[in-house]
C-alpha cells in the first residue's frame, strides 16, 4: 500500500443537496481551495497541518478552482452566474468576476501571457452555448470566445508547447489550442473511448492521461496524439491527478467511491483505496505528496500521504 490515510478534515455542512467539485493547490503557501457546490463557497484548508480555515461564499454553482503559484493567483469558475472569480491567495474579499460563456467548469492559465483559458459546459437546448473563453486576467476582458463541438469537461495549459488541452466528452476528442493564436482551434486529438473527463499531463514525458466515462484511462502522446496505452477502471471517473515525482497517477470514481492508484513507468493499476460513495473529486498537493479526497456524505475531506 502506498496511500497511508492520515486523518480526516471536517467542512461545513452543505446547505443544500450537492457536494464538492475541483481542487487546487497553493503549493508555496499550503493552501488548498476546494469547490463547495452545495453552499455556493470555496472552502479554504491548510494542506501542511490538514485543518479547515475558511470559506469563501457567494460563488453562486461554483464548479471549479485553480491556482497559479506563478503570478499568485485564484480562479473559480461558478456555474450559476457564467462568472470567473479571480483574487489573491491572502485577499478572498478583493474577488474579482468577470463574465464569460454558459455554465463555467473547466479552467487552465498561461502565467507568461496571462490567459485565462475556460471551458464552458454550456446547455444541451442553446444552441452554440459550448464554448471556450479566453479571458486576459490582468485586463479583465474576454478577447476571444471559440466554439466546440459538445461538452467541455477539464483542461490544462502546456508550458513548453504554448497550447491548451481541452477534453471535449462527446465527440470523444481533445481540442488544442495555440496560447499565441487562442482564437481558434489548432488541431484535435480522437479519443478512442466515449466521454473524455479527467485530464492531467506528464510534463517530462510528455504523455496526456486522459480518464473517460466508459471507464478507460487512455495515455496519448502529447504532440503527435498518438495513443500509446488504454487501461480499464473500475467505474466513470472524473478528476485526475498525476504525481511527478512518484510518477503515480490518482482517478478519483465516484460510484462506488474509490480512488485507484497508477503507476505511470509500468501503466498498470497498484492499488484501490476506498472513500466514499459519491466522492467523484479530490486534490493533489504535490509539494508534501498529499491527496484529498471529497466526501459529500459526510461533508469531510479524508487526507492521504502517498508514501511511494
Amino acid at each position: 500500500m502506498s496511500l497511508e490515510l492520515l486523518g480526516h478534515i471536517e467542512l461545513p455542512e452543505h446547505a443544500r443537496p450537492g457536494g464538492f467539485d475541483h481542487a487546487a493547490v497553493h503549493r508555496a503557501r499550503g493552501r488548498l481551495y476546494v469547490a463547495h457546490t452545495a453552499n455556493d463557497a470555496l472552502d479554504v484548508l491548510d494542506s501542511v497541518d490538514d485543518r479547515y480555515l475558511h470559506s469563501i461564499p457567494g460563488l453562486s454553482g461554483v464548479a471549479g478552482a485553480l491556482v497559479s503559484d506563478e503570478q499568485n493567483l485564484v480562479f473559480t469558475s461558478n456555474r450559476g452566474e457564467n462568472t470567473v472569480g479571480i483574487f489573491a491567495p491572502d485577499d478572498g474579499a478583493g474577488l474579482v468576476r468577470i463574465s464569460v460563456g454558459i455554465r463555467p467548469n473547466g479552467l487552465a492559465y498561461d502565467p507568461q501571457n496571462d490567459l485565462l483559458l475556460v471551458a464552458n459546459v454550456g446547455a444541451p437546448d442553446m444552441p452554440n452555448s459550448f464554448t471556450l473563453s479566453l479571458v486576459k486576467v490582468k485586463e479583465r476582458r474576454i478577447i476571444a470566445s471559440v466554439p466546440v463541438l459538445g461538452r467541455t469537461r477539464w483542461t490544462l495549459f502546456d508550458a513548453a508547447a504554448g497550447v491548451f488541452y481541452v477534453n471535449i466528452a462527446d465527440p470523444p476528442q481533445i481540442v488544442v489550442l495555440a496560447s499565441s493564436d487562442p482564437s481558434r482551434i489548432a488541431r484535435t486529438i480522437a479519443i478512442p473511448a466515449p466521454g473524455p473527463h479527467g485530464l492531467d499531463f506528464d510534463v517530462e514525458r510528455r504523455r496526456l492521461f486522459c480518464a473517460c466515462d466508459a471507464k478507460r484511462l487512455v495515455v496519448l502522446e502529447a504532440d503527435s496524439g498518438e495513443v500509446s496505452k488504454q487501461l480499464q477502471l473500475s467505474g466513470s471517473p472524473d478528476v485526475i491527478f498525476f504525481n511527478l515525482l512518484l510518477r503515480s497517477l490518482y482517478v478519483a470514481i465516484g460510484d462506488p467511491g474509490i480512488v485507484e492508484v497508477f503507476d505511470t513507468k509500468k501503466l498498470k493499476q497498484i492499488e484501490t483505496i476506498q472513500t466514499e460513495p459519491g466522492a467523484h473529486t479530490i486534490g493533489f498537493d504535490a509539494e508534501r505528496s498529499k491527496i484529498y479526497a471529497f466526501l459529500p456524505k459526510t461533508h469531510r475531506a479524508a487526507v492521504y500521504v502517498d508514501k511511494g
